[in-house]
């Protein structure tokens, strides 16, 4: 019996030290869904990386579609993800908490130091979200970008007698005219960010505020402000989706969507196929300009790949295989990449796109669904954690989601409750007769 326990203890700890090898060689990436070029980039890695270590490695890929529960996988969970790509916000949390590791960038070799292609621009907006004293290159690299607007349906409006340019301000939110119309993001976050920039456009341009502070100082007053706005447009407001607007809208189903730059653009081309005309546009009043960026859990068991890969995404031909791919815009500024995007037969009107390129790029033909023109980009501001108010943010939220029901919707549930308590009465009713009955016999 012994001999046995002793063999079945060599066996466990022969198979922990397996384990333990194989995770040595295991890369566990946690990204959103539809966010990277599987064929192209995410399952040629392997191959790459062992040409500059000498290593094997298995990716394990996984998905989530909510910042705060990857979040709370690997605060709470303790997951040991090498490699996650957060939006900024969150990665401003995780800063804050300690969550993440440094980017081993030093075992990199010169040869195929990709770091430096990302975007003055895009680096200056994540040093933004880094805690004082911290450099926020040293836990973070930007993967996408982009802005927040409407996507709409130039042909539907047409048909309807509405003027396209009414979609210029965010005011079309609460325009009876949209009246169940509008598919709403379901990203509070997203939407606060928006429409606080739009709730107080007099403060903004009497110099009151400045559009940072409406993103960084979160008070009840300004929640308020939004939480009003949003009620008002409850009528206009068909759905709240966090991915299913998108296809909605390549199917000609809806007039406008408040959209994220990426998934408008990724549904213009879907929807051209089909002989649906999209646009995109960001109103007047300014809107969020985010981020999203690979970083390295404190709980990663393989620091080395995930740095590795991080440094593979800013190599020019992945950010144009995974910008083909997905929609969205890589902070990668690279000739290569400018040389790509700049096509005078598909983009024959000009953006200033300097901020993100350079001089080359004053008077650039390029997609001005992802790279803005310069005008455009000065009316937006970076968002951030909300902090100590993201219950607010959160009871708001759901006080706007539970007021958005219709009339129908809520004669169905009032009749529902009723009968359930009419039945809870009838059966108090129908026990207090039988004990009744039984006590007389």
């Amino acid at each position: 019996m012994k001999r046995i326990f002793s063999l079945a203890v060599a066996a466990l700890f022969c198979a922990m030290g397996i384990f333990a090898a194989d995770r040595a060689h295991t890369l566990k990436v946690y990204n959103w869904a539809d966010y990277i070029d599987m064929d192209n980039v995410l399952n040629t890695f392997p191959e790459w990386y062992k040409a500059q270590t000498g290593e094997d490695v298995e990716v394990i890929y996984q998905t989530f579609d909510i910042n705060e529960s990857m979040l709370t996988q690997i605060e709470v969970g303790k997951e040991d993800y090498d490699v996650v790509c957060p939006s900024e916000y969150i990665i401003e949390r995780m800063l804050k908490l300690n969550l993440l590791q440094k980017i081993q960038k030093e075992l990199v070799p010169d040869s195929v130091y990709y770091f430096d292609n990302v975007a003055p621009f895009a680096a200056e907006k994540f040093q933004q979200i880094a805690p004082e004293g911290m450099i926020a290159a040293d836990y973070t690299v930007g993967y996408m970008g982009g802005t927040t607007g409407w996507m709409y349906n130039p042909k539907a409006l047409e048909e309807n007698g509405v003027d396209a340019s009414l979609l210029k301000s965010w005011s079309a939110l609460t325009n009876p005219i949209f009246k169940n119309h509008i598919y709403m993001k379901d990203a509070f976050r997203d939407v606060y960010s928006v429409l606080v920039l739009y709730a107080y456009q007099e403060e903004l341009k009497a110099g009151k505020v400045t559009k940072e502070e409406l993103m960084q100082d979160i008070t009840d007053e300004r929640i308020a402000r939004v939480e009003n706005l949003l009620k008002e447009a409850k009528d206009n407001i068909a759905g709240w989706e966090v991915d299913f607007g998108k296809e909605e809208m390549t199917k000609g189903k809806m007039w406008l969507n408040l959209s994220w730059s990426g998934d408008a653009q990724w549904a213009i081309d879907e929807a051209a196929e089909m002989g649906v005309e999209l646009k995109y546009i960001v109103p007047e009043e300014g809107s969020n300009v985010w981020f999203d960026g690979w970083v390295i859990p404190i709980y990663a068991k393989n620091p080395k790949a995930a740095t590795f890969f991080i440094d593979y995404m800013c190599k020019p031909e992945n950010a144009i295989h995974n910008m083909e791919e997905i929609g969205y815009v890589s902070v990668i500024a690279t000739p290569e990449i400018f040389e790509w995007a700049n096509d005078e037969e598909a983009w024959p009107e000009t953006v200033d796109a300097s901020y993100f390129f350079g001089d080359i790029a004053k008077e650039a033909h390029l997609n001005p669904v992802q790279y803005p023109d310069l005008s455009v980009i000065n009316k937006c501001a970076l968002m951030h954690d909300a902090g100590d108010q993201t219950e607010s943010l959160i009871a708001m939220w759901n006080r706007v989601k539970g007021d958005n029901l219709s009339t129908g919707v809520m004669i169905f549930l009032i009749l529902v409750v009723l009968c359930a308590i009419a039945y809870g009465i009838y059966m108090v009713s129908k026990n207090n007769r039988q004990k009744y009955s039984k006590r007389r016999r």
